[in-house]
């Protein structure tokens, strides 16, 4: 294994949006710093350049999803998976940052030194493993597995004769036309895939064992467009960002009050988009709105293609896998030529990286949460985990912001560590932070870092009351230690 000599100030893990937002923070905030970007994939994008199935799009509107320091300028607020990439890569040749990502690298294993201050990380790439140390790491790897999700152990699938997909591994040029299409799952990526395959394929079902609220919503945003007409760039951008914040704030927490209201909301749209074709058992969930994702049907695609006869939606058990189809619990065959499993991602933190403490692995489910981005008693590290009812995109900035100033703190100080302090006694109760349903995130339960039920040591799910915490809590909060080392050495001659 060869050793690079120079140390990093800043390593970031990961190429997609948490790592550039920290990328263009840091040219921004931190000039005087160094950094480099490992990305494992040969391109960035993290997400974006990872999913290829057809129709891939945002789930959150652009507004939102956008950085918030570089306005989204497109038509439309509901952006393919092409547009997305673009405006990545504009983003990161327009701020210097390409220069600072390697690509095809893969981050192994990291090891806090403390005699050092140090983290000692353990590189791949086409030449080999590679040593490389840094002061601080940064986690910006998202927060599942891109090599493995979630095996739902469909029975008999074996026995199927056509061709099985799963979207986060579509393959390039794969052709569906002609072709009796089941797309097992009733999530976000079930409901792009729908009616992006009806131009093609003969026909398309989505089969389900229980519904999802779903939400139509142009892909245009038409103030956003006429904001962009009257006002300058920046402020049309942050109106319409605001505006969208506040309107997706407002409706989750009215749900989540008044779940009976919001369901009864939902289903006279839902009824008006489908009329004649609506059913209860296909799209009544057994919970309410906002236990689980609401899923985004931009300009009603996915109703249109139901009401035309090109998609049709199942919902049952599935009870075993015949060489034609899918035969379910009644009895039901459902043919298919194709199938395509969106059962759902499996949850890894940190990019499934080995990260220890003086060669002691960190299990992170024992520590907690701080600041939404650092853990208990573990220095100089940082990772990025965005909402779950909101913008991914909202949390990582406001997460990139904060560690940079934490940086500015170290520097000001000449601190070489800085580590959010928690007792043994510290006395918190521990609250639930995965207050949905979903079942990729239940799964995921036990991996997951410890919350408390208030701010600092909280993972919260509310972006502004983050805002606010992060303008009027100080980085100096007296939870956060900074340590000199010459301090210390000093103290111990």
């Amino acid at each position: 294994m060869s050793e690079e000599t120079s140390s990093l100030d800043v390593l970031i893990v990961g190429a997609g949006i948490s790592g550039i937002s920290m990328a263009a923070h840091m040219r921004k905030l931190c000039p005087g710093l160094t950094f480099a970007m490992l990305e494992r994939r040969e391109a960035l994008g993290g997400t974006w350049d990872l999913f290829r199935y057809p129709g891939v799009r945002s789930d959150s509107d652009m507004h939102s999803l956008g950085f918030r320091f570089e306005p989204w300028i497109h038509d439309k607020a509901i952006a393919d998976g092409e547009a997305i990439r673009a405006y990545l890569q504009r983003v990161v040749v327009e701020r210097g940052i390409d220069g600072h990502i390697r690509f095809g690298t893969k981050v192994l294993s990291a090891d806090w030194r403390a005699a050092e201050r140090r983290w000692h990380v353990t590189v791949e790439d086409a030449q080999g493993w590679h040593a490389l140390t840094c002061r601080f790491l940064y986690l910006a790897s998202g927060y599942y597995d891109y090599d493995d999700p979630h095996d739902a152990a469909l029975p008999g699938l074996e026995n199927f004769a056509g061709e099985v997909i799963h979207p986060q591994f579509w393959p390039a040029g794969f052709d569906y036309a002609g072709k009796r299409v089941v797309v097992i799952g009733s999530g976000a990526t079930a409901v792009t895939l729908v009616p992006a395959m009806t131009d093609e394929a003969a026909h398309v079902t989505m089969l389900q064992r229980t519904p999802t609220w779903m939400a139509a919503r142009p892909s245009r945003d038409i103030w956003a467009n006429r904001l962009r007409r009257w006002l300058p760039g920046k402020l049309a951008y942050w109106l319409t960002r605001q505006k969208n914040i506040r309107l997706h704030r407002l409706f989750f927490r009215k749900a989540r009050a008044e779940p009976g209201e919001a369901a009864g909301y939902l289903t006279g749209k839902l009824q008006e988009e489908l009329g004649e074709h609506y059913a209860p058992e296909h799209f009544q969930p057994p919970y309410g709105p906002w236990q689980q994702r609401l899923c985004l049907v931009p300009d009603s695609d996915f109703f249109t293609a139901v009401k035309s006869g090109k998609a049709a939606v199942v919902t049952g058990e599935i009870a075993r896998f015949e060489a034609d189809g899918v035969r379910l619990t009644n009895g039901e065959l459902v043919p298919a030529d194709v199938v395509v499993t969106a059962t759902g991602l499996r949850l890894a933190l940190g990019g499934k990286i080995d990260i220890s403490l003086e060669g002691e692995r960190i299990d992170f489910s024992r520590h907690w949460f701080y600041r939404g981005c650092m853990f208990s008693n573990v220095p100089n590290l940082a990772v990025v985990f965005g909402y779950l009812n909101a913008s991914w995109t909202l949390r990582a900035d406001n997460t990139a912001d904060y560690v940079c100033r934490v940086l500015g703190k170290m520097g000001k100080r000449g601190a070489d560590v800085a580590v959010p302090h928690l007792p043994e006694d510290h006395g918190m109760a521990e609250d639930d932070i995965i207050v949905f349903s979903s079942g990729y995130l239940q799964r995921a339960k036990p991996m997951m870092p410890k919350s408390a039920a208030a701010l600092p040591w909280r993972l919260n799910q509310d972006y502004l009351e983050d805002c606010r915490d992060f303008r009027t809590r100080p980085v100096d909060d007296g939870v956060l230690r900074f340590e000199r080392l010459a301090d210390q050495a000093a103290e111990a001659a």
